[in-house]
């Protein structure tokens, strides 16, 4: 290529990826996903630096785990000061920055640092914004509404079953299934696809050739999983088999007591998870393919960006990035909703894919452990540019071709009595090890044991796994000015 590359980065929050469908007999069809893979490259072992939306995203900015940049939960709203973004960086090195979607990355928003576009603080909701009103009056679209079928939410309990909900609150959070009763262009996904769409067009037509960073923070397939029947009916719920680690007993399976903590309403008592779950499998598999199917209409809105960019002849000269924050424990570990600060393959492990013509070959596949915090150093390189500072991320460009290593993965805690859990992961791509800080460890073979049902610390045929993870470990905290010092704010 003669000039730098476009960026385009197709970002989604909390998808359920890993062991649910594709290894169980159901395929989550993510078409667009799938070509962008096919194109370039995906990584099959790539982990979020953290189980929670708030301290990855900020990661994701920063190039920093979470104990270094400080936002370790959600709204924690911790200064960016002397932690430039990436999108900071593009900016001053030139690049017109465009970001549509959510924020949730601490205090303001996309506008603070060199973007343009829709973007509010913290969580926020889109239907409730001028801009959306603004686009259904513009498309003659009805304001959306939803048949409400499941309900776990213990915030919202005027939302029943069979009632007809519109999202009017502050959040968009609801833990709840249900059809949309209106177009999938009423969905925020089409929404922020048809803002990037257009934004791609007045880009062709300029003719300043100014290279340009555009990117789209999707609000799902996070809960609510409020669906169109025509993606609905792409999942019969039936065919859906039980997750294995669904009946797990996570009271008296050798797993430290962060497992039996569940906020969620009806699935628990005195904020502990209720052993045997409550629900019964057929009702997780009705919810379960609602979330597949939110995961498949916000594909179908990333094809409309991949369309348009192919059809204004942006295609070629454009670095494109698809991915998601973290997973989704949906049916797992006892039958979870949400997620939490367990260090499970199902919320740690995310699909990644990079289509970039002439740096990366087609049909490229990585199983190599990789970092999230590796995204916005990638970016960077592949934009000629790096940050002015130390990070944890490493180019994803330039190691294309590297086999082994390990990815780490911290938590911090999230809501309630698991707001104080500091844990730590790290994985080779088969064995991983955790840390739980006053609880026991955990050591996983993730091939042999892919739902992580046998926890294998204490077997002393695994003892040289272990101490071999640990050592990786120990160099990894070396290598990030990793102090007890910084991890003190948790106590705090």
């Amino acid at each position: 290529m003669s000039r730098r590359p476009n960026i385009v980065f197709l970002f989604s929050d909390h998808q359920a990826y890993y062991k649910h469908g594709t290894e169980q007999g159901v395929h989550i069809q993510r078409p667009n996903f799938d070509r962008i893979a096919a194109e370039g490259a995906e990584f099959t072992h790539a982990y979020s630096a953290c189980p929670l939306c708030g301290p990855v995203r900020r990661s994701i900015l920063t190039g920093l785990y979470p104990h270094a940049h400080g936002e370790i939960q959600n709204d924690f709203n911790i200064p960016f000061d002397g932690h430039d973004t990436y999108l900071d960086i593009l900016h001053e090195g030139g690049y017109q920055n465009y970001y549509f979607g959510k924020w949730h990355s601490g205090p303001g928003t996309a506008y603070d640092h060199g973007c343009k576009g829709f973007s509010y603080p913290s969580y926020s909701n889109p239907y409730t914004k001028q801009e959306y009103l603004d686009y259904l009056k513009e498309q003659g679209l009805p304001e959306p509404k939803i048949k409400i079928e499941h309900t776990l939410d213990f915030k919202r309990p005027f939302i029943e079953p069979g009632m007809i909900y519109e999202q009017k609150q502050d959040w968009r959070c609801e833990e709840c299934s249900g059809i949309l009763q209106t177009p999938k262009e009423t969905h925020e996904a089409f929404f922020l696809a048809h803002l990037a769409c257009r934004q791609i067009e007045q880009i062709a037509q300029s003719s300043d050739g100014e290279p340009f960073s555009l990117r789209v923070d999707f609000w799902g397939p996070h809960q609510p999983y409020f669906v169109t029947q025509e993606y609905a009916d792409m999942y019969d719920p039936r065919d859906i088999p039980e997750h294995p680690s669904f009946p797990e007993d996570v009271y008296h399976n050798h797993k430290p007591d962060v497992y039996q903590y569940e906020p969620t309403a009806h699935i628990n008592r005195d904020n502990h998870i209720i052993h045997p779950n409550p629900l019964p499998w057929e009702t997780w598999q009705e919810i379960i393919a609602r979330c597949y199917a939110q995961i498949t209409m916000i594909d179908a809105a990333t094809g409309m960006i991949l369309e348009a960019l192919e059809r204004n002849g942006l295609l070629d000269n454009t670095m494109i990035i698809c991915t998601t924050d973290h997973g989704d424990a949906i049916g797992s570990h006892g039958g979870r909703f949400d997620k939490g600060c367990f260090m499970i393959e199902e919320i740690l492990r995310v699909p990644l894919a990079i289509r970039y013509p002439g740096k990366i070959p087609a049909h490229t596949v990585i199983h190599r452990p990789v970092s999230s915090v590796d995204l916005p150093v990638t970016i960077l390189d592949a934009a000629g540019l790096a940050f002015d500072r130390k990070v944890h991320g490493k180019s994803l460009l330039k190691n294309l071709r590297k086999t082994t290593g390990c990815a780490v993965s911290e938590t911090f805690g999230h809501r309630g009595i698991q707001a104080v859990h500091f844990a730590r992961a790290i994985t080779d791509g088969r064995y991983k090890y955790i840390y739980n800080r006053d609880q026991i460890e955990e050591l996983y073979d993730v091939r042999v044991d892919p739902y992580e049902l046998n926890n294998r610390i204490d077997d002393p045929d695994y003892a040289s796994k272990a101490e071999r993870l640990k050592e990786a470990y120990r160099i990894w905290a070396d290598e990030t000015d990793d102090t007890e010092g910084r991890i003190e704010i948790i106590r705090n």
